[in-house]
């Protein structure tokens, strides 16, 4: 159980850290890719979908999105879309299990920060992330 101090460091870590947001449909991943991203250094929030994430009260705060490209629902280049038309500038790096180069080229054109194929390490996240995070300060 969690105590008073964990639940304040745990407050106080996602207001210092830059947030990362995990939108993917599987739930291995959603379980997985917070707790490195913390280890990496971020706070991390975990979404089972498109529409999940589009109700963050805080989604202002998401300095990056991984987000997978196919999804029920709404599909990752659709969310991507819809923050556009939202005038909601987050970096994306798409993750996918489709390891079509045509799919990454296709999001890459569509403004991706970085699409990496499932399964990455965390030496290629940690390189996107940097690179996107980049982008981000650089806008």
């Amino acid at each position: 159980m969690a105590t008073r101090a964990d639940r304040s460091s745990r407050r106080q870590a996602l207001t210092t850290q830059p947030l990362v947001a995990v939108v993917d449909d599987d739930e291995s991943v959603r379980e997985s890719l917070p707790g490195l991203l913390q280890e990496l250094g971020f706070a991390a929030k975990a979404f089972a979908s498109a529409d999940e994430f589009l109700s963050f009260k805080d989604m202002s705060r998401t300095q990056c999105l991984l987000l997978d490209v196919c999804m029920p629902g709404i599909s990752g280049p659709e969310l991507q879309q819809e923050l556009v038309a939202r005038a909601v500038r987050v970096p994306i790096i798409f993750i996918t299990a489709r390891t079509d180069a045509s799919v990454r080229e296709r999001l890459m054109q569509r403004g991706a920060a970085a699409c990496l194929f499932k399964p990455f390490s965390e030496l290629q996240l940690r390189t996107a992330l940097d690179a996107a995070l980049l982008h981000r300060d650089s806008r």
